[in-house]
């Protein structure tokens, strides 16, 4: 406990180098680029563009209360979350290996790293939430209040995809071949997650997967607010939290453990 409180008062003593980091790290993405960060709204958007042209015709019947904007809105909340725990776990795969002239510094407090990459992650989802937001306003399909439980499925999947993404970036400082291997296997976990289909066209055979996978989970809440109303269990975000907080300690611990050979290593 006394570690943890020793770990937050240090990020909070550097907060200032936080801050700016994410600034410098938006700075550098968009160097050089006429629509700047206009870049990152248009990624998804055109995700949920391509996805909704080639599946509205197979999975709008499917869905229920079904009109024309239906299958779009659930598409959206599916792709903007799930967008956010891939650049989360994608970047914070590489984080220790391209930041390690900073690791080597023993005022520098390495766990500062994977928070810059989260906050930046949060942040652009935010941005790109904002337009599914104005999006909904325009339809008149805004789902009211219920939207406020959007926040802590968001901080769950935020916490899940950083405890991940230490363990795995943690990892991949020992054993480079995660690293061409973890966007594999996010693609067939991005598949297997409910976010392009309804649970209902699965077939049996599969569904046991969604039961030990928390995305799943979180993203079917999403999608059940903005396209039905419906807030999220207790118990959903109760298990999801716990999840999440496993993956954090099992992550923060595996970094812990293993921080000075890292910094050997690199």
């Amino acid at each position: 406990m006394s570690s943890l409180r020793g770990m937050v008062a240090s990020l909070w003593h550097y907060r200032g180098f936080i801050r700016t980091s994410v600034a410098r790290d938006f700075q550098l993405r968009y160097r050089g680029s006429a629509l700047g960060i206009v870049w990152t709204l248009l990624q998804p958007i055109g995700t949920v563009v391509v996805l909704t042209i080639v599946f509205t015709r197979v999975m709008q019947p499917r869905l229920p209360g079904g009109d024309a904007f239906t299958y779009s809105i659930y598409l959206c909340a599916g792709v903007f979350a799930w967008g956010l725990f891939a650049e989360i776990v994608q970047r914070e795969l590489n984080v220790f290996i391209e930041n390690g002239n900073y690791l080597k510094k023993s005022s520098f407090p390495r766990s500062s790293l994977p928070l810059i990459v989260a906050i930046t992650a949060v942040v652009n989802f935010g941005l790109a939430f904002a337009v599914y937001f104005v999006f909904l306003l325009a339809i008149d399909r805004f789902p009211g209040w219920v939207v406020l439980w959007t926040l802590p499925l968001v901080l769950v999947i935020a916490l899940l995809a950083v405890g991940l993404g230490i363990l795995l970036g943690t990892a991949n400082v020992f054993f480079r071949d995660l690293g061409p291997a973890v966007p594999i296997v996010l693609q067939f976990w991005f598949w297997l997650t409910p976010i392009v289909y309804p649970v209902a066209v699965v077939p049996d055979f599969i569904r046991p997967w969604f039961a030990i996978n928390p995305l799943a989970s979180a993203v079917g809440a999403l999608q059940d607010i903005f396209t039905g109303g419906q807030a999220p269990t207790w118990q959903t975000l109760i298990t999801l939290a716990s999840v999440a907080v496993v993956a954090c300690v099992a992550g923060l611990a595996a970094f812990r453990s293993q921080g000075d050979n890292i910094v050997d290593e690199l």
